[in-house]
């Protein structure tokens, strides 16, 4: 069994603060109780995505499709072929019909909008346990 972190570190991008505080809150502090504390870094521009995940120390980044003008799925599929230990990457689609562009960005999951907190949580639970197993990153 892995063993997950106290504390983890989940990077949270969107040009809106609404959608970034609709995802810390549907997500919350201990999405599960196998899983660490989240300590959130918000980013509103690709430029701080960009700094971030280039300083390491993410163990997941949720990024907004929607974001402007600089999109979420974009940066996932950028990060997913350019960094080496690439955390996981959630994109949050604003549309279920989106979810073939998701698998075009490399993302590892999708939560949909409007922003379930049930599954939003389970789906950072997920990817958290996946990043501590030692599951290689599928490129």
């Amino acid at each position: 069994m892995s063993v997950v972190p106290e504390r983890v570190t989940v990077l949270v991008y969107s040009n809106s603060a609404d959608v970034r505080a609709q995802v810390r809150t549907a997500v919350g502090r201990r999405p599960a109780p196998d899983t660490g504390r989240i300590d959130w870094v918000e980013c509103a521009t690709g430029i701080e995505v960009v700094r971030e995940l280039d300083q390491g120390g993410v163990d997941l980044a949720i990024l907004d499709g929607e974001a402007q003008p600089t999109g979420g799925m974009g940066l996932a599929r950028q990060y997913k072929f350019e960094v080496e230990d690439c955390p996981p990457v959630v994109v949050l689609i604003a549309r279920r019909q989106d979810g073939w562009l998701a698998s075009w960005s490399l993302a590892d999951a999708v939560i949909n909008s409007p922003v379930d907190p049930v599954e939003s949580a389970r789906v950072v639970a997920e990817q958290l346990r996946r990043r501590h197993s030692g599951i290689p990153v599928v490129r």
